[in-house]
């Protein structure tokens, strides 16, 4: 469980030991980190998108 942790993200393991009930056994603490690790990344893609998106649109008006 000590190497489970220690590989974990920061700020995934927050979320965790934050979390309201936490995991009783090592499946659920893998499947709750699975799920939080699956939000993370696809918050982040998004986050990416959006800044690709904002500096076009700067690059685009500069052009002008």
């Amino acid at each position: 469980m000590e190497k489970f942790n220690k590989g974990m993200d920061r700020t995934i393991r927050r979320k965790l030991i934050e979390a309201e009930r936490l995991p009783s056994n090592i499946e659920q603490w893998y499947e709750h980190t699975t799920n939080l690790d699956r939000y993370w990344r696809k918050s982040r893609r998004k986050e990416e998108r959006l800044r690709e998106r904002q500096e076009q649109g700067v690059s685009l008006s500069k052009q002008q």
